[in-house]
């Protein structure tokens, strides 16, 4: 995991979900790729997506359940997942938080 970007675009208005308890924002590249910056306060969570999307933890951590599984995986700091396009996946933040870089794939 790179600790930088270089060369991008920051949309300045924040992506808001959950009365507040998730917050992110949008980094664009000159090549058209984009990827979310967010904090997941403590909670249970459900997100739906279009593209498939690959998730980064930098800080914390969560329990994961992809879309038509009944498996729970935790993944922390340093530690990184995929998720299908056209599904859900459901969340579980422990107390603390979790700090996670989303990269769209296309």
């Amino acid at each position: 995991m790179s600790e930088t970007f270089e060369n991008v675009t920051i949309i300045k208005k924040a992506n808001v979900y959950f009365g507040g308890q998730v917050t992110s924002r949008t980094v664009q590249f000159a090549d058209g790729s984009k990827k979310t910056l967010g904090f997941m306060q403590a909670g249970d969570y459900e997100f739906g997506t279009e593209a498939p999307e690959l998730m980064e933890m930098l800080g914390g951590s969560m329990d994961v359940k992809l879309d038509g599984s009944d498996e729970w995986n935790t993944y922390a700091e340093g530690q990184s997942f995929n998720v299908p396009g056209n599904s859900k996946f459901s969340l579980k933040v422990a107390e603390g938080g979790a700090d996670y870089c989303c990269t769209y794939l296309s």
